[in-house]
């Protein structure tokens, strides 16, 4: 009887302790599908924002490569009307005046009236090739880099005598890095274009620094300004050519402007 009692005793413990481990198990393999629903859903999530922010790079790089497209068809239409209107028209000129030469019964008066014609057509024909040649790729760029053709550039808008150009460099540029600093020079041109031609700026500041390892172009007119909130205002074929540039710099952009305040820009390279 006493044995009895002892083993009905004894089973009792042992159908909770298996009643526990099959709770225990049940409990951790649920914990464990948890899991893993938990991290397929996020691993899903991080690899939906990694292919949005994937398009929305090759986005921003198709709008990069269509502003330079229609940047490079601008600069072609521009040569090709300044190479109809003032070299075409000229050497055409030249090409009837040569023929007058052969003209029989010419004086000498005559004669000497036409070559003169043709020697000073020949002279600005020349004069204009060399401007054009200079808009493409100023040779003082190429022979001494980028800190002389922006003293260049300057002194090229300053001798309209309608506006004041103030430049300051703190920067030695690395000659090697050439092909960069072309794309600075760019920049610098087109924001003064704007600032002559829509700012109505009679003032520019230009300056050059080294700031947390970075270069650093600080850039400032006094002209009209423009209200930099306005979604149409950044999206203008000037801006979008400098947008494009700055990002083949790896650099970073930053402009303010206000009606009737001006332009502030600060761009890294």
């Amino acid at each position: 009887m006493l044995t009895v009692v002892s083993t009905s005793l004894i089973s009792i413990p042992e159908k909770e302790i298996v009643v526990i481990i099959l709770y225990t198990s049940l409990f951790l393999m649920l914990m464990a599908i948890a899991l893993v629903v938990f991290f397929y859903f996020s691993r899903k999530k991080i690899i939906e924002e990694e292919v949005e922010k994937k398009n929305l790079e090759i986005h921003y790089q198709k709008e990069q490569l269509l502003a330079v497209i229609l940047t490079q068809e601008e600069e072609r239409k521009r040569i090709a009307q300044d190479l109809h209107d003032d070299i075409s028209s000229k050497l055409n000129i030249v090409s009837l005046n040569s023929h007058l030469l052969s003209a029989p019964n010419l004086t000498e008066k005559e004669t000497l009236e036409i070559t003169e014609n043709i020697i000073n057509l020949t002279a600005k024909a020349l004069e204009n090739s060399r401007k054009i040649a200079h808009n493409l790729l100023p040779p003082v760029f190429e022979k001494f880099g980028l800190h002389a053709a922006v003293e260049e550039l300057c002194d090229e808008f300053e001798s309209c005598k309608v506006i004041k150009v103030s430049y300051k460099n703190e920067i030695e540029f690395d000659p090697l890095e050439m092909d960069r600093h072309l794309h600075v020079f760019r920049i610098l041109q087109e924001l003064m274009n704007n600032s002559l031609r829509h700012g109505k700026a009679n003032a520019i500041k230009i300056g050059f620094k080294s700031e947390n390892q970075m270069n650093v172009c600080h850039y400032e007119d006094n002209g009209v300004g423009f209200d930099a909130g306005k979604l149409e205002n950044q999206k203008g074929l000037g801006m979008k050519n400098i947008d494009s540039r700055v990002s083949f710099l790896n650099g970073t952009i930053k402009i303010d402007s206000q009606i009737g305040s001006g332009i502030a820009v600060m761009f890294t390279f």
